[in-house]
């Protein structure tokens, strides 16, 4: 059949308008496959860069921890506000519904539980299971000080190499021992260490003095780890100078799922990643909605 199309003269060609190669809005990522890039694309919010992921998987090595006894019920509904959540395919499996299309971020390391020595760690999932579950990344701890620092840094660089070999992109992430000091130099070492060996983002803790010379200096987006639970004012202050500071997001859980409001406070957080909303005004945005949530439980039938 002839190729009527050709015969027809008003193509729209643009000559006059030539094509753009816009860069990528991450740190360090400007050279990425398009795979990994999409997947980044997922978890960092393109319009700010940054990014609310929930961190729920603290059951690999501590059991049911408080708030996660029942993920179906209680953890589950608070995985909508999030950018991305990160745990293990178990949970995954088990108990969140494949209807879920938030980003996935896949704890693929583990072995010791917290009677042992945590550094002492193997990679615990095969690539080929995070790809059948469709995961946006990959990431592990990396214990640098640790008793078995050289096997967490080789588990970090096989998992990189599994996760380039299919787009998929790694998140290190940089574990402290009971012993070691937590200081802005052990967090420069840990970070530049994860990313010079290939890690796409790491999640770290915030130190007061000097987190903005760990992000700094290191060239892969830095994702602030919520850590244990604190005061509702401290967690979004906490959270606020980070991303003040050079973090592209933050990584909460304990912060989130053990308030006395986990909705309220998810909410409140995205406001402090996304829209720079000052502690003091999310923390009364946390006030407001737990209110509103009393008001709802009080006035729903029983």
């Amino acid at each position: 059949m002839a190729d009527t199309d050709a015969a027809k003269e008003a193509k729209r060609f643009y000559d006059n308008i030539p094509m753009e190669s816009p860069g990528f809005f991450l740190k360090g990522a400007s050279s990425l496959d398009w795979g990994m890039k999409n997947r980044l694309a997922r978890i960092f919010n393109p319009d700010t860069g940054r990014t609310v992921m929930f961190a729920i998987d603290h059951g690999y090595f501590q059991g049911p921890t408080t708030g996660l006894e029942r993920i179906d019920l209680t953890i589950v509904p608070l995985m909508y506000y999030a950018d991305a959540i990160m745990l293990t395919r178990g949970i995954l499996r088990t108990s969140v519904p494949p209807t879920l299309t938030k980003p996935v971020v896949m704890r693929c390391s583990g072995g010791p539980s917290i009677l042992k020595e945590l550094s002492n760690e193997e990679l615990a999932v095969d690539i080929e299971d995070a790809i059948r579950m469709n995961v946006a990344a990959i990431t592990l701890q990396v214990f640098i000080g640790g008793e078995f620092e050289t096997r967490s840094v080789h588990n970090m660089t096989r998992l990189v190499d599994m996760g380039l070999r299919y787009g998929i992109p790694t998140m290190a992430v940089t574990a402290v021992g009971k012993d070691m000091v937590r200081d802005a130099r052990y967090f420069r070492l840990a970070c530049r260490i994860c990313a010079e060996l290939g890690a796409q983002f790491v999640k770290t803790y915030y130190i007061a003095d000097g987190f903005e010379t760990v992000t700094a200096s290191c060239p892969v987006p830095i994702v602030m780890a919520g850590g244990k639970k604190i005061p509702v004012l401290d967690a979004l202050t906490m959270a606020h100078r980070a991303i003040q500071e050079g973090a592209s997001g933050v990584d909460m859980g304990r912060n989130i799922f053990q308030s006395e409001a986990p909705t309220a406070m998810i909410q409140a957080v995205h406001k402090v990643v996304h829209e720079d909303l000052k502690p003091r005004e999310a923390n009364e945005l946390y006030e407001t909605l737990k209110n509103e949530q009393k008001k709802s439980e009080i006035g729903s039938p029983i």
